[in-house]
């Protein structure tokens, strides 16, 4: 099975340590190392990219109410007191 039938089948933070790991081979003096991690990158990005697009959109904030001042029993003076 060759890498790039493997991309799929990688879970998120295995798919973003082969990224970097043929970013960094792309670079490389061994000549087909940096041709495989060229050949590589265009699919690690799609993957990428099809990932983020089945990811839901997050939900709006809620309002938040607004706090109402509230008299308090006991809070307050009465006349009526002896």
């Amino acid at each position: 099975m060759s890498m790039a039938d493997l991309i799929p089948t990688l879970d998120d933070e295995g798919l973003a340590n082969l990224r970097a790991n043929a970013q960094r081979l792309e670079n490389s003096d061994v000549a087909r190392q940096a041709e495989q991690a060229a050949a590589l990158l265009p699919l690690i990005d799609a993957e990428l990219a099809d990932r983020l697009s089945r990811v839901p959109p997050k939900a709006p904030p809620k309002p938040r109410a607004k706090k109402v001042a509230v008299q308090v029993a006991g809070d307050y003076e009465d006349d009526n007191e002896p």
